[in-house]
């Protein structure tokens, strides 16, 4: 869409606020070294640019200003995301480019006038800007607002942000909005062979209340130590506990989004978890697949928090029906 397009609709003039939903990798990628990626951003682009405090693995990142600077300040983290993406690409043998990737969040309330009526202004906005779009099916966990991502070019997102824009300045949310806040990375609590456990960042921690518990319990087993080196601090924490395996039943159809293409998101689930997973051949006249993990009690929690959070992105997916012809 041509700005000139949007300026006809009063869209150059109006204040606006988009909020963005990042995971802390991608904030630290636009705070940069001392603030100075941000900082930059702000000066060049003319919107004000806000982050989220706090110890969550997701932030908010709000864009506020007339819509001319809100466009400025996303090509500059369109490009910023896209320039990871290349450095990352150097360091693996990967060939075909991933798209730049950016949520939106956005209220419920606005997000029929983004799909249209039977999903037509959704397909024009893919049509017109080649980025793909796609509005999760559920609200974000205590709020009414929902993630709206928008993959593509640098190029491609940015004009798509300028229609989403136009929607929103058109079509004013209704009610009262309760904005999502995500929640610290010590809120999710997994249980597992007894014991519970909370991710942070990549690992599984033991969660506070049973840390006097796994303390005890490590207190009544003596590690074997090999001569000459001390026995651990922490026994029991520090030492490796007995490997255990654990096993799950997955629909067949459901087995490709948890390998990934060529196996990617295995891999890194494996990778993060520390975990052993085993996923069996498909067996003649089952629709199941057997999965096995094997490693510690915090490996296998891990692994199975992991293949839940890639079933709970397929199925945000899947809930929008206007998204089955791009997912």
């Amino acid at each position: 869409m041509e700005p000139t397009k949007v300026q006809s609709e009063g869209g150059l003039n109006v204040t606006l606020t988009i909020r963005l939903l990042m995971h802390g990798k991608e904030v630290g990628s636009i705070i940069g070294k001392k603030g100075e990626t941000v900082k930059k951003m702000r000066e060049e682009s003319g919107a004000r640019i806000n982050i989220s405090e706090g110890n969550c693995p997701e932030r908010i990142v709000t864009i506020t200003g007339p819509t001319d600077t809100i466009f400025k300040a996303f090509a500059m983290i369109a490009y910023k995301f896209e320039e990871d993406i290349l450095n990352s690409m150097s360091n693996s043998p990967a060939t075909s480019k991933p798209p730049v990737t950016l949520r939106l969040v956005v209220p419920a309330s606005q997000c029929g006038s983004l799909i249209g009526k039977g999903g037509s202004k959704i397909k024009e906005i893919r049509e017109s800007t080649g980025a793909q779009v796609q509005v999760a099916g559920d609200m974000l966990p205590n709020s009414t607002e929902r993630a709206v991502t928008i993959s593509g070019t640098p190029e491609a997102i940015i004009q798509c942000v300028k229609q989403i824009c136009v929607v929103m300045l058109e079509s004013p949310p209704k009610g009262a909005t309760i904005p999502y806040r995500p929640k610290p990375a010590s809120t999710p609590v997994i249980f597992s062979g007894g014991q519970a456990y909370t991710i942070q960042g990549q690992y599984a921690i033991p969660h506070p209340d049973q840390l006097t518990k796994l303390h005890q319990l490590a207190m009544q087993q003596t590690p074997f130590t090999p001569l000459g080196q001390t026995t651990p601090a922490f026994p029991g924490l520090d030492a490796s506990p007995p490997a255990s395996t654990h096993e799950l039943t997955i629909p067949n159809d459901l087995i490709g989004c948890i390998i990934g293409r060529q196996g990617t998101k295995i891999n890194e689930i494996r990778q993060m978890s520390g975990a052993q997973i085993k996923i069996a051949n498909a067996m003649e006249g089952s629709s199941e697949r057997q999965i096995t993990i094997t490693g510690t009690p915090a490996n296998i929690s891990l692994a199975q928090y992991l293949i839940n959070a890639r079933f709970r992105d397929v199925a945000a997916m899947w809930n929008d029906p206007s998204a089955m012809t791009t997912s």
